[in-house]
């Protein structure tokens, strides 16, 4: 299971910086239009043999100077109550604020493990600047550069070194896992709640190894899975949450402990800025996906064309990947709650699915050389053969080829398209690799 790991600290000490050189990446904080909430930064770090999630708190600031402090003095509680360890990043050039002294107040009182970090110090004559950190009470800071990289590795190394062992989980395995997410009030706990009734038949609850994932076992009409405990259910703990953050860290922890995400959209909002970041969770994970639109009671209009046009509109937000199905449900009247059930299960058996080498040939080998990959440099590419990869977490296929080098995404893409005709893989992500035969 993987850890959490959350960087916190005020604007301008190079959050972003760190949580890029950290993940590898290069996503700067967008903001889509006026109104909307800046991008969630969320994204995966390995090192030596270990990988652990990272969450940027950079992306939730509110910019007014009344709420200002009030809030990021929220968020670094949410981010202690949700991760595993926190990064304090303070700025070695501009010394230490008042505000640096406020949250490092929060975190010594909170039990996690604290790593403090003097971010800026891009030459030797920075060090000597650091001593005054030590009032913080957080022990001796690591000096880095975010910008340059110098002095990461070390730090990377003692993060490693905290951050709890994977254990292996209490669940059973082979049982599936649905996780219920979703931003704020969109029905999430309506749902759970219609799919558990007064009824329920719960075998055990089991805490997970992570900190706060709950699982609930679940075997009522011939289903047998785990619903993944997420926001809704468990008692907030005394935090009068930023909502938005809230459910952005809970739906991680969740997403991360399922097979399969049920993503519940508000019928009445339509698909907004905070869907798309959840969705962008489900897909970095490599989880299946069931999209279900919720509160379908309220609707006065459910033609036919309401309902395209509602699906076109998700699929378009979602595209490249298209292939999940879309459920129009109300938790409330439990109107089509048994067939959400139905889907996840079936998503689950495709996720699993097996597809024999002598099949995959028979069908795939006629596609492509109808069809074959466009000719570089006057050079013709030739796949001869194909083959699923056992043992694989998504259904993860190999096309062995002369020149795999010159085979592009487009026809990756191609190449996925034909796979998902040919065979019942809806809902749930593939792998398509090109290797030298």
């Amino acid at each position: 299971m993987a850890n959490l790991v959350a960087i916190v600290g005020r604007p301008n000490v190079g959050k972003s910086t760190l949580f890029n050189r950290l993940t590898n990446s290069r996503r700067a904080i967008v903001s889509d239009e006026a109104g909307t909430t800046r991008d969630r930064q969320y994204g995966k770090c390995e090192w030596n043999g270990r990988e652990f999630s990272v969450v940027d708190t950079g992306g939730w600031v509110v910019n007014s100077d009344d709420v200002f402090e009030e809030e990021i003095r929220k968020q670094v509680i949410v981010a202690t109550e949700e991760a595993d360890l926190v990064l304090f990043l303070v700025d070695i050039k501009n010394g230490m604020t008042d505000w640096d002294a406020d949250v490092a107040q929060i975190l010594r009182r909170s039990k996690l493990p604290v790593v403090l970090v003097a971010n800026k110090a891009d030459d030797g004559k920075d060090l000597y600047d650091q001593y005054e950190f030590y009032q913080l009470g957080l022990g001796e800071p690591f000096c880095i550069s975010a910008a340059t990289g110098s002095g990461t590795g070390d730090l990377l190394d003692y993060v490693v070194s905290k951050l709890k062992t994977d254990e292996a989980d209490d669940v059973e395995d082979g049982t599936p896992r649905f996780a219920v997410v979703g931003r704020p009030n969109a029905g999430k706990s309506s749902i759970i709640n219609a799919f558990i009734g007064e009824d329920r038949n719960i075998v055990t609850e089991i805490a997970g190894t992570t900190r706060d994932s709950i699982y609930t076992k679940y075997d009522k009409f011939g289903f047998d899975f785990y619903l993944v405990d997420t926001a809704g259910i468990r008692r907030k703990n005394k935090v009068t949450e930023d909502l938005e953050f809230y459910s952005v860290m809970r739906s991680i922890r969740a997403i991360e402990n399922s097979d399969v995400c049920i993503l519940m959209i508000d019928a009445t909002r339509g698909i907004e800025a905070q869907d798309m970041n959840i969705f962008q969770l489900i897909q970095k994970n490599n989880k299946s996906l069931v999209v279900v639109v919720n509160k379908w009671d309220l609707v006065e209009d459910k033609s036919p064309v309401v309902i395209k046009t509602f699906e076109n509109a998700i699929r378009q937000r979602m595209a490249p990947f298209v292939d999940f199905p879309i459920i129009f449900a109300s938790a409330l009247t439990k109107q089509r709650i048994f067939k959400v059930l139905e889907t996840a299960k079936q998503v689950y058996l495709n996720r699993t699915a097996k597809i024999g080498t002598s099949k995959l040939n028979e069908v795939m080998l006629p596609i492509i050389e109808q069809t074959p990959p466009p000719s570089i440099k006057g050079k013709y590419i030739k796949i001869k053969y194909v083959a699923q990869i056992p043992g694989t977490q998504i259904p993860s296929f190999v096309f062995y080829a002369n020149l795999p080098q010159y085979v592009k995404e487009p026809y990756k893409r191609f190449l996925e398209n034909k796979l998902r005709e040919n065979w019942t893989l809806t809902g749930t992500p593939i792998n398509v690799f090109v290797r030298q035969k």
